[in-house]
């Protein structure tokens, strides 16, 4: 039996590795010979990985959350967790809803790979599953949620859940500045940074909000020297404290910059003394 790890094309669509065209790419992705092509094939996994992403990235094709290899050995790592059942179209968990956020716990850092991307168990990943679960309709004691919603999740969240290193993350945020053109790949390669270094793992968030106030503290000093260069480094420490925070406390420093906006787009006011008095505070004091 062949066992080669083969590189394929999807015109338009992908570049992915399998050991087996039958069950990955026709099976379960419904595509027939002469609709793909074998681009490489090779016995060596590291190989093949490392030219699945060369390819994915020269094509201009999203590039995988997880190398092919990581996908592999998180696999053999995770056989004993949680026996999901991955379609084209769902993830079906095997449990009911109402016992699936103590199961979703349970597995926490666990992986799954559908056709649109790899999927990562976090606090943030659980959050999104127990909002938008739905009950089997043949089974109440499974539940479901659709990949392709679970995907648009992560892309109109940059940076969740990725199991990359700070070199790969860098590879991601390019490849998405070409797409999206937004510029928050940054606070990627910050939680990149934190986790190699065991900020997320060692620490929570008591630890932050002291090492916030320690930056908070050194950037008013710079204010009041009028020290430039500390006025910036004190402005980026606390950006990036404020990232690990918002990780430790389950969320995303992007999503409490969208929930503080939209607080704040259609606010009314004035300065006074140069500062910004919304128009409730100025009623209070008439």
């Amino acid at each position: 039996m062949d066992h080669k790890y083969k590189i394929y094309h999807i015109p338009g669509k992908k570049v992915g590795v399998t050991t087996s065209l039958l069950d990955r790419v026709t099976k379960q992705q419904g595509y027939d010979k002469g609709e793909y092509e074998v681009l490489f094939s090779t016995n060596d996994i590291t190989l093949a990985s490392n030219t699945e992403k060369e390819l994915q990235i020269a094509f201009g094709y999203k590039v995988d959350r997880q190398t092919y290899k990581e996908l592999i050995d998180n696999k053999n790592k995770t056989k004993n967790q949680m026996k999901i059942n991955v379609t084209a179209q769902t993830t079906t968990f095997p449990c009911p809803v109402s016992e699936l956020e103590t199961l979703l716990n349970k597995n926490l850092g666990m992986d799954w790979e559908t056709e649109h991307g790899s999927f990562h168990l976090d606090a943030r990943s659980i959050s999104w599953v127990l909002s938008n679960v739905k009950t089997s309709m043949y089974n109440d004691n499974r539940c479901y949620v659709y990949n392709k919603a679970l995907q648009r999740f992560y892309d109109n969240n940059p940076g969740r859940s990725i199991r990359t290193n700070v070199v790969e993350s860098k590879i991601v945020a390019e490849t998405n500045c070409a797409t999206n053109k937004l510029d928050c790949q940054r606070f990627d390669l910050i939680r990149s940074w934190a986790k190699e270094r065991g900020i997320y793992k060692n620490g929570d968030m008591k630890t932050q909000y002291v090492k916030l106030a320690e930056e908070f503290g050194e950037t008013g000093k710079a204010i009041l020297k009028s020290d430039m260069p500390e006025i910036i480094d004190g402005i980026g420490d606390m950006v990036v404290v404020l990232t690990n925070l918002a990780e430790l406390a389950g969320t995303s420093i992007e999503d409490c910059i969208d929930a503080a906006y939209n607080e704040i787009a259609n606010r009314k006011g004035k300065m006074i003394d140069g500062t910004f008095v919304k128009a409730s505070d100025l009623t209070k004091t008439l």
